[in-house]
């Protein structure tokens, strides 16, 4: 049987499990099976500029947390399982695809979207998202076009009155 102090213990980290899934915005389950130690420390790094951290529990720990939060993953929760919680939507989204696409041996099996269980295609689609940067340079990009267009069409308009006078 499990002394007291153990179970204190394990319920600390069920605790501190359940606060991360309630204050991420982005949590991500993904395989690390045959990582090595310095890939596992350059994805750390990388999510913690931006206000992210990845996360390895037992199994057991995380399905507890789960349940006392009505959510549902159990099917995902066998091997070696590692997690990423993230402050932002997008940024720890894209920046653990592109990592997994330089490191085969990570694999993203399935996540929560503010609160809300998504399925791989779906994290898949929000990591093809463009960054603010480019999104507002597609904007500023269309705003242009018409603008362009509005000085064309000015410019005839002035150059039709200059030839009526």
């Amino acid at each position: 049987m499990a002394s007291e102090k153990s179970l204190n213990a394990k319920k600390e980290i069920v605790a501190e499990i359940t606060d991360k899934l309630k204050n991420s915005q982005s949590v991500i389950l993904f395989k690390y099976a045959e990582s090595t130690v310095s890939d596992m420390q350059e994805l750390r790094r990388e999510l913690k500029n931006m206000g992210s951290e990845v996360k390895i529990y037992k199994n057991t720990l995380v399905k507890r947390a789960l349940d006392d939060m009505g959510i549902d993953l159990s099917s995902f929760l066998e091997g070696p399982n590692a997690i990423v919680f993230g402050e932002s939507l997008l940024e720890p989204i894209k920046a653990l695809d592109e990592f997994a696409k330089n490191h085969k041996n990570i694999q993203v099996i399935t996540g929560l979207i503010n609160g809300e269980v998504v399925t791989i295609d779906t994290i898949k689609e929000y990591a093809s998202v463009p960054s603010m940067e480019g999104l507002l340079t597609m904007f500023a990009g269309g705003l242009i076009e018409h603008l362009k267009n509005l000085s064309i069409a000015l410019n005839l308009y002035a150059d039709k009155l200059g030839e009526q006078n």
